[in-house]
């Protein structure tokens, strides 16, 4: 669940049409700075993807505005999965797996600085990573060629949901592997 609420502002900009990008941008734009907020009030700290997440959204959001029908609303989705993509491997890069903050708030503090919680988190953000970088190829593919919106929501749901559940069970399959 805590993967829902992080990717809320993605979620928000990818329900609205493509004929009205600009308000799909701009709402995801005030659920990023409202989650934002809420951590800062918190005090979690923002982590690597809300700041990447807000970036995204304060460049898209004027653009949007300033050119609604520009050929750049055809492909903002895969966009948005390619900018998803970029922070998922630069995280892994800099050895700090954006899933790390995510993990932590349904974590007990002592297993944080196990390795095996590191080398988790590793691979679920690698997960994720791989699957923005084929679900954004496949959505300019999509919209390249076409497609209808049909398949382009399958192929933007498909890249949210393969990795949640691989997240939701993969910890599980390392912890039985180690019990065994």
């Amino acid at each position: 669940m805590n993967y829902v609420r992080n990717f809320a502002p993605w979620i928000v900009f990818a329900a609205v049409p493509s004929t009205n990008w600009q308000w799909g941008a701009l709402a995801a734009l005030a659920v990023t700075l409202y989650l934002a907020f809420q951590d800062h009030r918190a005090e979690r700290g923002v982590d690597l993807l809300a700041y990447s997440t807000a970036a995204f959204f304060l460049v898209v959001t004027p653009l949007a505005f300033a050119t609604p029908d520009s050929d750049f609303r055809r492909y903002v989705g895969a966009a948005s999965l390619a900018w998803l993509a970029v922070t998922a491997w630069a995280s892994i890069a800099a050895h700090k797996p954006f899933t790390l903050v995510i993990a932590r708030r349904s974590t007990p503090r002592e297993i944080w600085e196990l390795p095996a919680f590191m080398s988790i988190n590793v691979v679920i953000t690698a997960v994720w990573a791989a699957s923005f970088t084929a679900t954004a190829v496949a959505l300019y593919v999509v919209r390249s060629h076409d497609l209808s919106s049909n398949v382009a929501i399958a192929v933007q749901a498909a890249g949210f949901v393969v990795p949640a559940m691989f997240t939701a069970r993969y910890p599980a399959i390392v912890q039985a592997r180690h019990s065994a």
